[in-house]
């Protein structure tokens, strides 16, 4: 089987700037864009609690309005759905001494666009009396357990 081996001559010092150049050529090889990372969608994170007639949802949405977030239930599965909206600092209509007043942004690490989470529980939804709450940021959800139906038993006459 092959080897591979550095190769460090010490006596060359053109040598060494050649390898010094091909280490930092690929030390960042595999390293995401600096761009590339920032692409990545953090998913909506959530907390689930159950009591014996239904389980309690807490989403954390910072940044959304509740007329952007989306709810669907069907059956098990839940689906959580919303798009954070950055806000336009200036008005069409405002003028640009306004515009430099309200400044630039310089650094964001907030995030903007469509996120979603979908989860499934262990027992059905009673789709028609789901709560749902938004309030600074958090998502409530109630979601009532569907009542088991029993099996009918059958006289014979």
């Amino acid at each position: 089987m092959n080897t591979l081996v550095r190769l460090n001559n010490r006596l060359d010092p053109s040598a060494a700037l050649l390898s010094h150049h091909l280490d930092d050529l690929f030390s960042g090889f595999l390293r995401p864009l600096p761009g590339e990372a920032r692409n990545n969608v953090t998913p909506i994170k959530i907390e689930v609690r159950e009591d014996p007639s239904a389980y309690h949802v807490s989403a954390v949405i910072a940044g959304a309005k509740k007329e952007d977030i989306h709810i669907e239930v069907d059956q098990k599965e839940v689906s959580i759905l919303a798009e954070i909206k950055r806000e336009n600092v200036t008005p069409v209509d405002v003028n640009q001494d306004a515009a430099k007043e309200a400044g630039r942004v310089l650094h964001s690490e907030r995030f903007y666009g469509k996120t979603s989470r979908v989860f499934s529980l262990a027992q059905d939804i009673d789709e028609a009396a789901v709560e749902a709450k938004y309030a600074d940021g958090v998502l409530s959800l109630v979601l009532p357990k569907k009542v088991p139906v029993s099996a009918k038993r059958v006289t014979v006459q």
